[in-house]
């Protein structure tokens, strides 16, 4: 595959581009459950209202053309020449389209052009948004009859094979599968969605980002889901029915206290609690309950800080600084961990005066100055063909 050259000249066709197939593919948010998808568990996403736009169109180069406006990049290359590039951007979509020969369905050339809303490194998954509307995208263009399962999986193992990100479904599937004003109650072990109305009332969600990217994230998240896995390995040797965390029960867990090391036990005791805090949530939100749904919020957190060991300072004390304002009702970290946003239940018409206290404190403390957007739950990728 040919690097990409950011200076390089697109080509001249791209200045008139008729598309064939448009696609709107959303970033999510997860309201709750945080590293559990891989352990089986149980996650609350929701798509949400920002997105990555897609634009194809065949051509008759049998070469791949691909040109980001979000990054004023271009590059292109042979489908029959996937290797992986120095440009991170770029594997994602890569990944995918090994993916999809691998599935043994043919692909011609093709012309794309991409734009992002979603921020990088927000915890917002942009990856997935990238990988899903690029699937879904190809797959009506050349009428690959892959279900939208279909393109949540290959696009989880791009992020798997290609990639080297061992992530679990939650983002893929919310990416693809969610329902406008709906959090997505998902069961990570059967893939069974439940959804539930996003009945906040007179709140909304605020994510503040810490324009933060401690470089811990990545090796720290393949570290924690070994040290789960290593647990389940142990315990399998008695109970041979477990597969994973999902089917082990606090008194297994407890059973084993004192042949698991002290670290690997809380990580496994957080993943437990935290299934639970789902379940919980659930039923907060059916009560319209905001108060309930903050407090579990809370307490993800404060398991994710000192049991999961995932957070970081920026975003502890984004937290710990929410938590006397009667106006937000539940404040925790979101995603991977190490930086990235935190997800606010805050009271809408406070939104703005919020914005303004936390960006002068925040700056005092860390001279870097967050950012925050609101979000509202929306659909999954949609296709259009033209």
């Amino acid at each position: 595959m040919k690097p990409t050259d950011p200076n390089k000249n697109i080509p001249e066709e791209f200045k008139a581009f008729k598309a064939e197939v448009k696609v709107a593919s959303p970033g999510r948010i997860n309201l709750i459950g945080e590293h559990t998808d891989y352990n089986q568990g149980f996650v609350m996403p929701a798509a949400i209202d920002k997105k990555i736009y897609f634009q194809f169109r065949k051509n008759n180069y049998n070469l791949a053309r691909i040109y980001s406006e979000t990054f004023d990049a271009y590059t292109e290359f042979k489908l029959q020449e996937i290797t992986k590039s120095s440009n991170s951007w770029e594997n994602y979509l890569l990944g995918v389209i090994d993916e999809i020969q691998k599935l043994n369905k043919q692909l011609e050339g093709f012309d794309c052009i991409m734009r992002s809303e979603l921020p990088i490194g927000a915890g917002i998954s942009s990856s997935a948004a990238l990988e899903c509307g690029f699937a879904g995208g190809l797959n009506s263009l050349f009428n690959l009859e892959l279900t939208p399962m279909d393109i949540v999986k290959l696009s989880q193992r791009a992020e798997n094979n290609f990639v080297g990100s061992n992530c679990g479904i939650m983002d893929q599937f919310a990416s693809v599968m969610s329902k406008k004003d709906h959090f997505i109650k998902l069961d990570c072990e059967t893939l069974e969605p439940k959804f539930i109305p996003a009945k906040i009332e007179n709140c909304k969600l605020l994510l503040v980002n810490t324009n933060v990217s401690h470089n811990l994230a990545d090796s720290e998240y393949n570290t924690r889901r070994k040290e789960c896995e290593d647990v389940v390995a142990m315990i399998q040797q008695k109970y041979t029915e477990v597969q994973s965390l999902r089917q082990v029960s606090f008194e297994i867990l407890e059973e084993f206290r004192d042949q698991i090391d002290a670290t690997s036990f809380k990580r496994c005791q957080y993943v437990l609690e935290e299934n639970e805090r789902v379940r919980q949530t659930e039923k907060a939100l059916q009560d319209a309950n905001l108060k309930s749904v903050g407090q579990l919020m809370y307490a993800s957190h404060r398991g994710l800080q000192h049991q999961y060991e995932v957070s970081c300072p920026e975003l502890d004390f984004l937290v710990d600084f929410s938590e006397d304002k009667d106006f937000i009702y539940g404040s925790r970290m979101m995603g991977g961990g190490f930086g990235g946003c935190t997800i606010n239940l805050i009271e809408a018409d406070k939104i703005k005066a919020y914005i303004e206290e936390v960006e002068k404190v925040y700056k005092a403390k860390f001279n870097i100055t967050p950012t925050a957007i609101t979000v509202v739950p929306d659909a999954g990728t949609q296709i259009t063909k033209v």
